[in-house]
């Protein structure tokens, strides 16, 4: 019987449909949230509350797509990384992504849909410790992959300040 040669390059490929599911799923998180968020941050309502170190416009759809893209690799190589028959592992991994992603819809939710920051602020400090789940859940799996959600987690807490200031 012949053995197969596991060569280095084999171990480097990436596995484009499963890259591709998880960048569908995160940028389905973000256009929902969007929905919520992209005709509130002009009204009048929102100009009102805005703290004053809130920054510009235009650096929120740049900052969460970058952050998204983040998400969606960090997702990509957890799942990757897990083997096939660990299912108690992927169901996990699923099950704090997923919560991550509801929260990050809810939070968009009660902040702009309902105009409700108090809520929100209750909502964001949860959403913020999912991050912080999520960065140990995966850091057992994968060590890049929590290191890609260090940005999400400093930049949800940052809104967790501009949210506190539109509250207090």
């Amino acid at each position: 019987m012949k053995k197969r040669v596991i060569r280095k390059s084999d171990s480097k490929k990436i596995n484009w449909n499963v890259l591709i599911v998880c960048l569908v799923v995160v940028y389905l998180v973000a256009f929902i949230g969007g929905i919520f968020t992209s005709q509130k941050t002009d009204t009048q309502w929102y100009q009102q509350i805005k703290p004053s170190i809130t920054p510009p416009n235009w650096v929120f759809p740049v900052v969460w797509n970058i952050l998204f893209f983040l998400i969606a690799l960090s997702l990509y190589f957890s799942w990757i990384a897990i083997k096939k028959s660990d299912k108690k592992n992927r169901k996990r991994l699923i099950d704090v992504f997923s919560a991550n992603f509801l929260l990050n819809l809810l939070w968009s939710f009660l902040y702009f849909a309902m105009q409700n920051p108090l809520y929100a602020l209750y909502e964001i400090i949860i959403l913020w410790f999912s991050i912080g789940l999520m960065i140990y859940i995966t850091y057992k799996i994968n060590k890049l992959s929590s290191y890609l959600l260090i940005p999400y987690f400093l930049w949800v807490g940052f809104a967790i300040i501009l949210n506190y200031l539109t509250v207090f």
